[in-house]
């Protein structure tokens, strides 16, 4: 079997709004980084709680590496208008919040 390796600049312009958070989201999106997307990590005010867990939060830094990140509150009318503006720029838009978490932020 023959493995070939994976452009790093694979996706490159590709364009990834990250409302994702702990393990299950940030992989997803860190595999998208390793590819060359351009991914936008969009994170609470106080930042997404795995930054502060561990110590010195390496797996939070692990999984959110070659992401660039930007605090906004999502229950503030200007934040999230924002984000909305965000998404329409976005090629992929990713999220792993409650079951209807996104519908209800309209």
């Amino acid at each position: 079997m023959t493995v070939n390796p994976v452009s790093p600049a694979l996706l490159k312009g590709i364009r990834v709004l990250d409302l994702t958070q702990f393990e299950a989201g940030t992989t997803c999106t860190e595999a998208l980084a390793w590819m060359g997307a351009d991914i936008a990590k969009v994170e609470p005010p106080r930042g997404e709680a795995g930054r502060t867990g561990f110590g010195d939060a390496f797996c939070f830094r692990m999984y959110n590496a070659n992401k660039r990140s930007l605090t906004v509150n999502l229950k503030d009318e200007r934040g999230l208008a924002l984000v909305k503006e965000m998404v329409k720029k976005a090629d992929v838009f990713t999220e792993n919040f409650a079951p209807g978490a996104v519908e209800r932020l309209g």
